[in-house]
């Protein structure tokens, strides 16, 4: 039997922490980015927080920290710039997320990307690891959406995308904010441990828990 006709007929990623691991490159273009536009000295883990939940929240959260009233959209615009040229040939694809795409393609199911990244980080991360956005059934970012994780639009876009309800959709995700957003949304979830320890994605409704794509649990997919 397809294993897609009895489980899940669609896979919808996350894509920071995910498939690619850009947080500290990510971290440092905003530390380089609030060094240039504001002169002030903001440290990588003054962005954890913000983890998951877009890019202004990302910045917004450390401005709000240090007193600092951004100019958006440039402060943002500023900080992809920095960052886009920060990757360049430094961000391979996490352990196991290229197979296990194939695998999920073999089975018959659909894939996405829902991140609350902005469609140019998007794109840009998509590139560098070599999975451009033609991978993928439906590709949704920041840039498509209101209100971002943990509120679940951005998974319930995707499923709608896709023409599935959301409980045919296995949600893969690495923060809290994304879990929350994928049990909110009605999928069942796989926590990956890249960012956030397995006590921590438990506890935000994780169905099961992988340290990676690698690494998935023989039941996800029974």
């Amino acid at each position: 039997m397809n294993q897609a006709s009895n489980s899940f007929a669609a896979v919808v990623f996350d894509l920071d922490g995910v498939l690619c691991d850009s947080e500290l490159f990510t971290a440092e273009a905003g530390c380089a980015m609030f060094a240039e536009m504001h002169g002030v000295k903001a440290r990588p883990e003054d962005f954890r927080p913000f983890i998951g939940a877009g890019e202004d929240r990302y910045i917004g959260g450390v401005a709000e920290k240090y007193g600092i009233a951004l100019q958006m959209p440039r402060d943002k615009n500023r900080m992809y710039s920095l960052y886009l040229e920060i990757v360049k040939g430094r961000m391979p694809p996490l352990p196991g997320a290229v197979e296990f795409i194939a695998a999920c393609r073999r089975r018959g199911q659909k894939l996405a990307v829902a991140t609350s990244a902005d469609m140019v980080k998007m794109e840009g991360n998509l590139a560098q690891i070599g999975l451009p956005a033609r991978t993928f059934d439906a590709c949704i970012s920041g840039s498509d959406i209101t209100r971002k994780k943990p509120h679940p639009e951005i998974f319930l876009r995707a499923a709608e995308t896709l023409h599935l309800p959301p409980a045919r959709c296995l949600v893969v995700e690495d923060a809290p904010n994304g879990v929350q957003a994928g049990k909110a949304a009605g999928s069942r979830c796989l926590g990956l441990t890249t960012s956030f320890d397995e006590t921590t994605l438990r506890a935000a409704g994780a169905d099961w828990i992988a340290p990676d794509l690698a690494r998935v649990p023989g039941g996800v997919f029974d």
